[in-house]
């Protein structure tokens, strides 16, 4: 009896004692990370002419649901995944408060290229395991909540190391390479280093969740470049070339998910509606073109970005308004009636506070760009969705610039952001992947 005694009061201290080395090699600051073996069930975002729909079941037609996108960016969930603490709760509480205003799907970047204490990937092919760790977190916590991430995998711009970084790389490494960026597009050597991040990102096993990238549902695209832009408009054939031998290599190893560009949408010198519908003529000459990049073959969905503040800067708020306007019915009706595919606007922002404007003004080019999107989902045409730049939590403002904010901190932004989760769901809430919103919030009662 003793004996028997004594294995009742041992069973459930070794419980507590395993449970605690789980989650303190989980979610400590030890390296070591034991797979988490409950997840929740998500069905592969896959693309259906000029709309999406989530696929449950590959074998059942059926059991496909059309869906429409309300989501946002913030594009700092690595960078504050990196340490475990304070830090990646931060992350927790932004993808969860995303989940709570009924958005579905996060932009945030997947790359660090160069030194310094948080750089992903060090030299070409040499990652930081512990930064690598920050991005499974996200991942594993974009799930837990209901999120699906869109991760780019490269900047334009120098921020995070860049193309540029790529160019130095080479030139360090003994080769011959112009100094300009647009050799990014076109040197081997520089490919292939492109070439070998993507492999290693697309076929990681989450330390976490032990699921590869390549089959984790809550991964929603794989974006090649963050607003890709030339030098040089001469460069224009070799971005081509580039976007459509890349596009090809990711879906050479993952065959499960979506392909964009991360185009900002400018059409190109060759296309005439490009000057009554760019911000200007400098839009024409930086080789990016966004009916020639978006048709590639293996370009799943188009992507556009929208700043009328930064690109009309001297205009008016009813001028802003009208070209952001005439900007998202452009390319709607290209997504339906030139490139066939789904059309959704990866970065819309504006100005939280300059030139006297208010909030209210923000709001007129949010909802302005929300309203295409509604109309768009109610007749399943190829205004996909839209994702606001960019949110954040307190304790991130570091990461902020002039179009960052946080929603709840932003009444009239944040009731706007959540009635279109609501109307959205009104349209597409019988689908089986659906996350049902708070009855209270959609009809304007808080609970």
């Amino acid at each position: 009896m003793e004996a028997q005694w004594r294995e009742k009061k041992l069973y459930p201290l070794l419980g507590i004692l395993l449970l605690s080395i789980f989650l303190y090699f989980n979610f400590g600051d030890n390296p070591i990370t034991l797979p988490i073996l409950w997840q929740s069930q998500m069905g592969f975002v896959s693309a259906n002419s000029t709309h999406f729909i989530i696929v449950n079941d590959v074998a059942t037609a059926e059991n496909q649901s059309a869906f429409y996108v309300n989501g946002w960016n913030s594009y700092w969930l690595m960078q504050e995944s990196v340490w475990a603490g304070p830090s990646r709760s931060r992350v927790s509480k932004m993808l969860k408060r995303g989940a709570e205003m009924g958005l579905t799907v996060c932009r945030t970047w997947a790359f660090n290229d160069g030194h310094g204490p948080n750089a992903l990937q060090i030299s070409p092919g040499v990652f930081n395991e512990r930064v690598f760790r920050g991005l499974d977190y996200v991942i594993v916590e974009a799930r837990k909540h209901g999120i699906r991430l869109i991760l780019s995998l490269v900047n334009n711009l120098n921020n995070f190391g860049g193309k540029a970084q790529y160019v130095r790389w080479a030139q360090e490494a003994g080769n011959n390479v112009s100094s300009s960026t647009d050799s990014f597009f076109s040197d081997p050597t520089i490919k292939d280093y492109y070439k070998a991040y993507v492999k290693a990102i697309l076929t990681r096993k989450n330390s976490f969740s032990g699921v590869k990238y390549v089959d984790e549902p809550s991964i929603f695209a794989w974006e090649l470049m963050n607003e890709p832009r030339c030098a040089s408009n001469s460069s224009a054939h070799s971005l081509q070339a580039w976007l459509t031998e890349m596009a090809a290599f990711v879906k050479s190893l993952d065959q499960k998910h979506l392909v964009t560009v991360g185009l900002e949408g400018f059409y190109g010198l060759n296309t005439t509606k490009g000057l009554e519908v760019n911000p200007g003529e400098w839009a024409a000459s930086l080789g990016s073109d966004f009916i020639w990049n978006s048709a590639i073959k293996n370009i799943d969905f188009a992507s556009v970005h929208a700043y009328p503040d930064s690109w009309i800067p001297h205009h008016d708020m009813g001028a802003k308004a009208l070209f952001l306007s005439r900007w998202v019915d452009s390319h709607i009706s290209d997504g339906d009636q030139v490139l066939k595919k789904p059309v959704l606007f990866t970065e819309v922002g504006s100005l939280v506070n300059a030139n006297n404007q208010g909030i209210a003004e923000k709001d007129i080019l949010l909802k302005t760009v929300y309203d295409k999107i509604y109309e768009s989902a109610k007749k399943r045409q190829a205004g996909a969705g839209a994702l606001i730049w960019q949110l954040l939590v307190e304790g991130v403002e570091g990461y902020g610039d002039r179009f960052s904010f946080v929603a709840w901190d932003n009444p009239s932004t944040y009731k706007l952001i959540l009635k279109q989760s609501c109307r959205l769901q009104s349209i597409f809430g019988k689908s089986t992947d659906s996350r049902k919103l708070n009855k209270d919030l959609c009809s304007g009662r808080q609970p």
